[in-house]
């Protein structure tokens, strides 16, 4: 059996006026800069990304093989700290520069690692990948200023531009 029922008169069956109410709390709301990005991803903008790159080996013949190894055995420039523009097969030279001399004393003293320790990192390896058809000379731009900010004055660091 079907029962029926009144609605009060004058009031509607959905309101949906605010009544000038702030509606959900501004923490719940996204920012404008937040709703930005969400609308670049859904658009499949292009973007660029920073990889870490895993620790390989800790010891200094690794970290100038490495050297080398981005320089193009000696057939692409490096640019150092100091702006230094870094020609050839640089990694003794910069290294020695560097003063990362810790495998040496470890031999040599009691500083070895703690039983079940890695010894620490002593290079890190930053690569930034571009949208392809960003300009080289920006990306090296970006990356040059990026690194200034960073790391200058407290960390050595060498950079080259693969293309």
């Amino acid at each position: 059996m079907a029962k029926t029922f009144r609605l009060p008169k004058g009031e509607p069956l959905l309101n949906i006026a605010s009544y000038a109410r702030g509606g959900p709390r501004a923490a719940d709301r996204l920012t404008p800069s937040q709703i930005e990005q969400i609308r670049l991803t859904v658009n499949r903008a292009p973007e660029a990304v920073v990889k870490v790159l895993p620790r390989s080996s800790n010891d200094l013949k690794a970290v100038g093989k490495h050297i080398d190894y981005i320089g193009r055995r000696g057939n692409l420039e490096l640019e150092g700290d100091d702006g230094e523009r870094l020609q050839g097969r640089v990694a003794d030279a910069l290294l020695e520069d560097w003063d990362l001399d810790v495998d040496d004393v470890r031999r040599q003293g009691s500083l070895t690692a703690a039983s079940k320790r890695t010894p620490p990192k002593l290079v890190h390896k930053l690569m930034f990948l571009m949208p392809p058809g960003t300009p080289p000379q920006k990306v090296l731009s970006a990356v040059r200023n990026f690194v200034r900010e960073e790391f200058y004055g407290q960390h050595r660091y060498a950079m080259v531009l693969h293309r």
